[in-house]
């Protein structure tokens, strides 16, 4: 186990180095004078000073597009964005990490609320329809969990916001807190209550598009283990049916669903761009795509390095995890 652990580390290093290098070559397509046509009103009004706008020709090897200046200039960048630097982002004025670290935990809490919402809501609605194969529950939610799943983000953050926020009024439409009230200096949980009141939309926007997929994939795996024999085996002996589905069936169905909540750590940390856009919300997401639009390319170099770290981490805690619901996998 620990040599496969091993070579998956090796591969997951070649993919990310391989990342980065191919979004640092697309870097090498911006004209020489790039940086200094958009750095200009970040020097203008003090964010940054020439010294950063030089550095930044040098990170990017726009000061020497030869071969030996572009592999110099890359690894000045690696070895940077390794040591926790991860340039200095010319439309917020700031280092990309700073931006990152401010901004992330906004999108962090709605994915993470949602993805809970996901296991609790999509899990148990995949077993029980599994269990109740071709019954009326069945197709009901297998129709609902394909409508989630088809329908795009936009359009149903859309449809949503009609609904509830323009005609019927119970919720806010956009933004994280109510820009025309006031609180007091120490009103900290009313301020609480605010935000979490904008970010019902959000999250139930979030919960909608990924509780189908869980569902559909929870019940496709129940169906292939209750089909198995060591289930009629159980069910021979006189077990319950509860205890035949639960204990002996739905512990074989989380193996597949560990590789499928693999990609969990960068839906965490990455941010719903489209979601966020639409509702306003100041997350990661928003500010990646106020980043791409603007052609911020140290934001976005820093933030894909930032997401392939995670998805590295994802498919290494999902290996890990294996030992955990199979049995049969040990460290030798």
């Amino acid at each position: 186990m620990w040599n496969y652990l091993l070579k998956r580390v090796a591969l997951a290093l070649v993919i990310l180095f391989g990342v980065s290098a191919l979004i640092y070559l697309l870097s090498m397509l911006m004209p020489a004078d790039y940086i200094d046509n958009q750095t200009a009103a970040a020097v203008q009004m003090g964010a940054m000073t020439l010294e950063d706008v030089q550095r930044l020709k040098e990170l990017y090897g726009l000061a020497d597009k030869s071969l030996p200046g572009i592999a110099k200039s890359y690894l000045s960048w690696l070895t940077s964005a390794l040591s926790g630097d991860l340039g200095y982002s010319f439309l917020y004025g700031r280092p990309v990490s700073d931006v990152l670290s401010q901004y992330i935990w906004i999108s962090f809490m709605i994915a993470f609320i949602s993805y809970l919402l996901e296991i609790a809501i999509g899990i148990p609605m995949g077993i029980k329809a599994s269990v109740n194969q071709y019954s009326a529950y069945d197709y009901t939610v297998s129709v609902f969990a394909m409508m989630g799943t088809a329908l795009p983000s936009f359009f149903l953050s859309a449809l949503l916001m009609n609904v509830f926020a323009i005609r019927l009024g119970i919720l806010p439409l956009q933004g994280l807190t109510t820009a025309t009230k006031v609180f007091p200096p120490n009103a900290h949980f009313q301020i609480l209550l605010d935000k979490a009141w904008h970010l019902v939309l959000p999250i139930t926007v979030l919960t909608l598009l990924g509780v189908g997929g869980l569902m559909k994939f929870t019940r496709t795996n129940m169906l292939e283990v209750l089909n198995s024999d060591y289930i009629r085996t159980a069910r021979a002996k006189g077990l319950s049916e509860n205890v035949v589905t639960y204990k002996h069936a739905f512990r074989n169905t989380l193996i597949p669903l560990v590789t499928s909540l693999s990609g969990m750590l960068p839906g965490l940390f990455g941010g719903a761009m489209i979601t966020e856009t639409v509702f306003a919300i100041p997350g990661i997401g928003y500010m990646a795509l106020r980043a791409t639009q603007q052609g911020d390319i140290p934001f976005i170099m820093g933030y894909n390095m930032f997401l392939a770290i995670l998805t590295v981490l994802g498919m290494l805690i999902s290996d890990i995890m294996y030992m955990v619901v199979d049995p049969r996998v040990k460290l030798s």
